[in-house]
């Protein structure tokens, strides 16, 4: 089996414990993603999620900084097609990789809300930009493997004697993370990816899509090397009323606009239309501790487990046997939660899990 392994967010755009009530935000700045970071490295996370979009600093620049300031955690950093040259890219992620000692994984986003995509002048539609990521991944790969220049003809890059120096530091290259729920999406991570994140569902429902997609894998030869994890949210107090105490104030001040911008501006997105259904089907629960609330104020990972120590560890435990290894977490405020989590979840998932993962 393979070990677990925990990641952890790092909030650029700024932290809350209450959406839509100002007195509660905390703004974006170097301070607080300095404190976010220490307390995920002292809390034994392994690798940190850099967000992407209009709100967020810039996630390279952001991810190298953080690098600098710890000693163990690996910065998550994306790569998005149609932003950065293939070339540079490949130069960039493995002159970061070996700068920092080994220290960076890449994540594979081809974006959630059309109009910010748009905006930032990426014309290709979704469909075309997973097409698009894929030639640039293979772009990567065949950069970091070749012994000579590297040539390539394709719908996208056409590319005429390319090497890129220097080689990257992890072998065979860096570990590559994709979230997506749509068709193409799996497809992308069955050809290429080392973990597939599914965004918050069902343990059973994980459970047959890791199925489908290691079937999809076989067809290249990966069935055995890729793996899968959860994006997660994850709100943990030593007593259970106080953790849905705070799942409440989290969300209770949100406005209506708010609300309704989350459900119509990620409509492109398969993953953030599954969440929002979920919320549709099962109400505020789909599990005792498996809580929809935060779908209705934030895109992506709005699925959180809520709980007491113990109930937090049992449902995150339902993933793992599912067949999940890597979770990729998030919590508010997120130095505070990130100390939660390695005090009081950790221990007990590792207690359960012996040797696959260091206590």
């Amino acid at each position: 089996m393979r070990p677990l392994e925990f990641g952890w967010y790092l909030p650029t755009h700024g932290d809350t414990t209450a959406y839509g009530l100002a007195e509660a935000q905390v703004a974006g700045s170097a301070e607080l993603c300095g404190r976010v970071v220490d307390a995920a490295e002292a809390a034994g996370f392994d690798y940190l999620l850099i967000p992407v979009g209009s709100t967020c600093w810039e996630a390279w620049i952001s991810g190298a900084f953080m690098a600098a300031r710890s000693s163990r955690i690996k910065p998550l950093i994306a790569d998005r097609p149609g932003y950065v040259n293939p070339v540079l890219m490949a130069k960039m992620i493995s002159t970061f990789d070996q700068m920092s000692g080994g220290r960076i994984c890449i994540n594979l986003i081809a974006g959630q809300n059309e109009s910010e995509v748009e905006a930032e002048g990426v014309r290709h539609a979704k469909e075309q930009r997973y097409e698009l990521m894929e030639e640039e991944v293979a772009i990567l790969k065949a950069l970091w493997s070749a012994r000579g220049p590297v040539h390539f003809a394709g719908k996208f890059h056409t590319i005429a004697g390319a090497h890129v120096r220097p080689r990257p530091l992890q072998q065979p290259h860096p570990k590559f993370y994709l979230g997506g729920g749509s068709r193409q999406a799996w497809e992308l991570s069955a050809k290429h990816s080392d973990v597939h994140l599914f965004w918050g569902d069902l343990p059973e429902r994980v459970a047959r899509n890791i199925a489908e997609i290691r079937t999809m894998a076989r067809a290249h030869g990966r069935e055995d090397a890729i793996g899968f994890g959860m994006r997660l949210q994850v709100i943990c107090r030593e007593d259970e009323r106080d953790a849905w105490a705070a799942a409440d104030q989290l969300v209770r001040h949100a406005s209506e606009r708010q609300k309704q911008e989350i459900k119509t501006l990620y409509t492109r997105s398969e993953a953030n239309r599954r969440v929002q259904e979920l919320a549709r089907d099962y109400g505020d629960l789909l599990l005792p501790h498996l809580w929809t609330g935060i779908t209705k104020v934030r895109p992506g990972a709005g699925i959180a487990v809520v709980g007491n120590p113990a109930q937090c560890a049992a449902m995150l435990q339902q993933f793992v046997d599912a067949g999940c290894h890597s979770f990729c977490l998030s919590g508010y405020l997120h130095d505070e939660e990130a100390e939660r989590f390695g005090r009081l979840v950790r221990p007990i998932l590792a207690e359960n899990n012996r040797g696959r993962l260091v206590a």
